[in-house]
């Protein structure tokens, strides 16, 4: 039978919802540099394929 969980406190939800928004800030970042610059028509060049695999 289904059991609720014991209650998180305030302090646990905000330290966890925190270092969650610093982990992801970086990329929120990223993702926000790279939508202004296609907006402005300057899309950035795709990574060059430098596998070792690839010997041709």
């Amino acid at each position: 039978m289904a059991v609720p969980k014991k209650r998180v406190s305030r302090t646990r939800k905000l330290l966890r919802n925190n270092q969650w928004k610093l982990q992801i800030r970086p990329q929120a970042l990223k993702a926000l540099s790279l939508a202004k610059s296609v907006e402005r028509g300057g899309l950035p060049s795709p990574p060059e394929n430098t596998s070792p695999n690839d010997e041709s």
